[in-house]
């Protein structure tokens, strides 16, 4: 798992070095293969060559029909020329400059230079070529409300360092941001901030559509109908968070999906709801010789033990591993139906076998997810998708079955002296147990504390 520094520490403020930081988790959590960089290089400064920039004039370049000469206000009272390819833009665009001096993902130095005749003095970027993406057909356009002269860096993580973890399959809670600053905070007495996400408000109260017909198979189901979204490009402080993570940014309210399973650890998904059929979903078994094209562009054919889940005619997602072609959010999606559930962990491991399909959400299904995590998660996602897509959450459901009790351990200091070899102070483990969130049962400062631990096995119980 690769996780983003300046995202660990927005939730457990850690002041330690990333290196330092790694040796520490090594010994105690799990083993970090390496400390990666993302972006542009921090040192010398660096960061100060990057600036925002707003295009005052853009034409046609007198000498070359593919390249434009433009003047851009980068704060310094008199306006840069400079030479661009990229024609997705005109005067007026808000956009990210690097100026003489700047040394670029890759370690190549802008300097100063002539193109076709006419001097450049920076280099218009791309959000490939800030390490923030893929796109590279067209320079990358910022919010319209950033000063020109700003520093890139005040306004996103332009360059930071990435956490490469190997998480062993007894610690799922290592597979989210939230959870590994969790484990942090406790090494290193910090105060954990809450978990991200609060409800805005709700301005209607429609129907959400959805059906449980397999408890067993998922105990609990929070689906949120949002309208007018607009799907459009994510801002670059969470292309940088998706891209240090190892995703690809696609679009906001996708992205928005992917980044509150990489923060909480609950997968989601988002339906385009005018392309359901009779507007809902139903969580069924697929049914004999039932196919479906998922979202990787392959047709599958679908076994009665699967997961799915359907529309009033087909399905739509195949539980907990991925979404099909017919019901993904496009660019003209304006209606979004959110999936914010618990499937039980062997039935997707079982099916992710068979399809022989492994994605970021069934890895995470399969070992296991607090079924009480959905609603967390549903309360980030609707945040952001009001925030970045300028929607209106108008529905909300939660569908529950019989969902697990939370486990309780009861934890004997004696015993554990023995095994771990060395004496731990009672008041030493209530410590402990209340920097990880670990409810507090009878006797935690004395000699028989009970404390919650996270399922494990859950071959012989839903959920």
């Amino acid at each position: 798992m690769k996780v983003p520094y300046s995202w660990l520490r927005e939730y457990a403020p850690v002041e330690v070095s990333p290196e330092q930081l790694a040796e520490r988790l090594a010994v105690t959590t799990a083993e970090v293969e390496r400390v990666s960089w993302r972006g542009v290089v921090d040192s010398g400064g660096n960061f100060d060559h990057f600036r925002v920039g707003r295009v005052l004039e853009a034409g046609k370049h007198p000498n070359a029909d593919r390249l434009q000469l433009c003047k851009v206000d980068v704060g310094e009272g008199e306006a840069r020329q400079i030479v661009c390819g990229a024609w997705n833009f005109g005067a007026g665009a808000t956009v990210a400059v690097g100026l003489p001096g700047a040394i670029v993902p890759g370690g190549m130095k802008l300097e100063k230079v002539k193109l076709r005749g006419s001097v450049s003095e920076g280099m218009i970027m791309s959000e490939r070529e800030l390490e923030l993406g893929q796109d590279q057909s067209g320079i990358m356009l910022l919010p319209e409300d950033w000063e020109p002269g700003a520093l890139l860096a005040d306004h996103f993580a332009l360059g930071e360092a990435i956490l490469e973890l190997d998480v062993t399959g007894n610690r799922p809670d290592l597979l989210s941001v939230y959870g590994l600053a969790r484990e942090i905070a406790a090494l290193y007495k910090l105060e954990l901030a809450p978990p991200p996400g609060s409800d805005p408000e709700q301005v209607a109260d429609e129907p959400v559509q959805v059906a449980v017909e397999d408890f067993v198979g998922c105990p609990r189901y929070v689906g949120r109908l949002f309208r007018d979204v607009k799907i459009g490009h994510s801002p670059p402080w969470l292309k940088a968070r998706l891209s240090g993570a190892g995703m690809r940014p696609i679009s906001n309210v996708v992205d928005v999906t992917n980044y509150v399973m990489l923060a909480l650890g609950n997968p989601l998904h988002a339906f385009d709801l005018e392309r359901l059929a009779g507007g809902r979903l139903i969580v069924r078994r697929a049914r004999p010789a039932e196919e479906m094209r998922t979202l990787d562009g392959v047709e599958r054919k679908l076994d009665p033990r699967d997961l799915v889940i359907a529309d009033a005619a087909k399905p739509m997602a195949i539980a907990g591993i991925m979404g099909g072609e017919e019901s993904e959010v496009a660019d003209t999606s304006s209606s979004i139906l959110l999936e914010s559930a618990n499937f039980e962990p062997i039935g997707i491991l079982d099916s992710s076998e068979r399809l022989k399909l492994r994605t970021e959400g069934s890895n995470r299904w399969e070992k296991g997810v607090d079924p009480y995590l959905a609603g967390q998660a549903a309360e980030l996602a609707t945040e952001l998708i009001v925030q970045l897509a300028d929607a209106r959450w108008v529905g909300h459901t939660d569908i529950q079955g019989e969902l697990p009790a939370r486990p309780v351990v009861r934890f004997r200091p004696e015993r554990a002296d023995e095994l771990i070899g060395i004496s731990i102070p009672a008041d030493g483990a209530a410590r402990l147990a209340r920097a990880l969130r670990l409810r507090r049962g009878e006797g935690l400062d004395g000699n028989r504390p009970d404390l919650p631990r996270p399922r494990r096995d859950t071959r012989d119980r839903p959920g």
